[in-house]
């Protein structure tokens, strides 16, 4: 009978499929890699085979140029193919764009790694797909029950609302390139915000890819295209890298908000001179975690990174086999502490 410890282990690189011969989402240059998405942390370059979506392909080419690997494998979702002495299938990990939960089946048993997810709506990317499992490796960034987010719609109407109060300032929010900028440009047009939303030069080429996915951002504009003192009163989009070193202080009164799940925690929002916190987060909260351990049906919980402790203790007391695997190099996109990040 075919047990979890058959179909995954932890190596030097991460996660290894043995039946498969295959990594996935490896911290370093390997022959066969699987990517869960295309945030840095999960997807580096140097390796011979990738498999992923096209759209996580894609993106790995804008980040990491065309040779990041040589040789590509593109999946669609829900597609289930042979690799090695295993059935491999994505599936939709509601995180980002092109983000997949890949399943390893053999011999009618069903592993599951989640890479990063949410559960909350995004109109940028497909939604996360429940899918029954006898194991289900997850994240737990958010892995502690202080971590009950609000609805994003809520978070997006503060900012709103912070700009009709103030219109003499520009409202400089702080959201990371890839996934979370492009996800509030989406809210802010869904919303019906009939202001053009101004991005910092970093975001361009990942926007420009979204809508030629077909993902319409509303009326988007580079800051170059306008003095910043032209831009008092207006939404613009930067990552949260240049906030740190006083980028902001070119427009009228700026008034510094940041869209993640840190700033959930007001102390921390404070500790880096956030004054509009924005709870938007790409990632699954506590409740949403524990649910997701649960509808899947697994047996086993294997944790990869964030607050495993809390999150693996919680798994026991329901009766799962659940242990932490600490991989490190997880959770840290972009060189920094996640309020710094994708959060």
């Amino acid at each position: 009978m075919t047990r979890t410890s058959d179909l995954l282990t932890l190596t030097p690189a991460g996660l290894y499929c043995p039946p498969g011969d295959f990594h996935i989402d490896a911290t370093r240059g390997v022959p066969r890699n699987l990517v869960t998405h295309a945030h840095s942390d999960h997807a580096r370059g140097r390796h011979q085979t990738v498999m992923a979506t096209e759209e996580t392909l894609d993106i790995m080419e804008l980040r990491l140029g065309p040779a990041f690997c040589r040789n590509r494998q593109t999946i669609r979702y829900g597609a289930r193919i042979i690799v090695g002495d295993v059935r491999v299938s994505f599936h939709p990990a509601g995180h980002i764009l092109g983000s997949a939960q890949i399943a390893i089946e053999r011999d009618g048993f069903r592993a599951i790694v989640s890479g990063d997810f949410k559960r909350a709506a995004d109109p940028t990317c497909t939604p996360f797909e429940v899918v029954t499992c006898d194991a289900y490796v997850t994240e737990a960034t958010f892995g502690l029950p202080v971590f009950a987010f609000p609805d994003p719609d809520d978070e997006l109407a503060r900012l709103l609302e912070s700009r009709a109060m103030f219109p003499e300032r520009t409202h400089v929010v702080g959201a990371y390139a890839l996934g979370k900028a492009q996800r509030v440009m989406r809210m802010l047009a869904v919303a019906g915000y009939d202001r053009p939303v101004w991005y910092h030069e970093s975001i361009a080429p990942l926007a420009a890819y979204y809508g030629r996915r077909g993902i319409d951002l509303g009326d988007i504009r580079p800051i170059a295209d306008a003095s910043p003192k032209a831009l008092a009163g207006e939404i613009v989009i930067c990552t949260p890298g240049a906030l740190k070193n006083g980028w902001a202080e070119q427009f009228p009164d700026p008034l510094i908000a940041t869209a993640s799940g840190w700033m959930n925690v007001r102390a921390r929002a404070r500790q880096v001179g956030v004054q509009l916190p924005l709870v938007i987060s790409d990632h699954a909260d506590w409740p949403a975690l524990c649910a997701t351990a649960l509808d899947v049906g697994a047996s086993e919980l294997w944790v990869t990174h964030g607050e495993t402790e809390a999150l693996v203790h919680w798994a026991a007391l329901q009766g799962l086999d659940a242990r932490p695997l600490d991989i490190i190099g997880y959770g840290d996109e972009d060189g920094g502490p996640e309020v710094e990040g994708p959060a």
